[in-house]
């Protein structure tokens, strides 16, 4: 897919991106940069700033910060209303399964880290956010959630996503009357570089490998196109939905799999 940009898109806007350093995060914030946008890239990867600096502009900058934490999410989002005067939309996009096994496999420990990483940035993010756009007189929040809520081997990512689907849908009901949507898309299988910080820290066993081979294959098959999708196609759908021609979308959850509804 040819990345096609809308010049000046953003002009004005504040976007914060999370999860910036790299995958659909990296696209989305530079795409944004690229479009107008005053852009905050975060991650708690320190080559966040690496990232930012490619989209080589002064509306772009970078913050280190571990959103699985709401003291890293208060932060962030202070830094983006101290660096550029407050904020007008919040893409929420940290997450991803660690690990991929049937569910009777997990550890106790292993499930409280899934649902640390793929729910808990989203809604301290939210909720952290909420004071900068109440003082802006509204704005946008945009989560990325995943259609893998339907999906094998991945139990404790698809409990986290479907948590952020609720959020999504209930903060967009609360907020509406505040001026602010809250939106989010469904990615499926989405064909992205080597990752710089592995998804499992700790590496994969063989059985680990085969089982996200069943996933992968299961993904694939559940698409009515048959493939994966690219990183460019998860990224403008998220755009269109933060951009202003969405003003009259909110609690939707936007399904971007190829037909796979999740």
């Amino acid at each position: 897919m040819k990345t096609v940009l809308f010049a000046d898109r953003f002009a004005g806007k504040v976007i914060v991106v999370t999860g910036a350093a790299q995958g659909i995060g990296r696209a989305v914030a530079l795409r944004a940069a690229a479009e107008g946008g005053k852009v905050l890239f975060v991650d708690r990867a320190d080559f966040v700033a690496e990232v930012a600096a490619e989209a080589d502009s002064e509306r772009a900058t970078a913050f280190e910060a571990d959103l699985e934490t709401h003291e890293g999410a208060a932060a962030a989002m202070r830094f983006a209303a101290e660096r550029f005067g407050g904020i007008d939309i919040l893409i929420n996009n940290v997450g991803g399964a660690i690990r991929m096994r049937p569910f009777e496999e997990f550890e106790p420990a292993q499930i409280d880290a899934e649902i640390r990483r793929s729910l808990m940035p989203t809604l301290y993010c939210c909720h952290a956010v909420l004071p900068h756009l109440f003082a802006r007189g509204g704005g946008t929040i945009v989560n990325v959630s995943s259609n893998a809520t339907r999906g094998i081997h991945r139990v404790p990512y698809s409990a986290a996503k479907g948590g952020v689907n609720a959020i999504t849908q209930s903060l967009a009901m609360e907020l509406a009357e505040r001026n602010i949507r809250v939106v989010a898309t469904a990615p499926g299988g989405t064909e992205a570089p080597p990752r710089r910080i592995p998804r499992n820290a700790e590496g994969d066993s063989e059985a680990e490998k085969s089982w996200m081979g069943d996933v992968f294959a299961q993904v694939k098959q559940s698409s009515f196109m048959k493939r994966y999708g690219s990183i460019e196609e998860q990224a403008a759908p998220i755009l269109f939905l933060a951009s202003d021609e969405a003003s009259y979308i909110t609690g939707n959850v936007l399904p971007v799999a190829g037909g796979d509804l999740g």
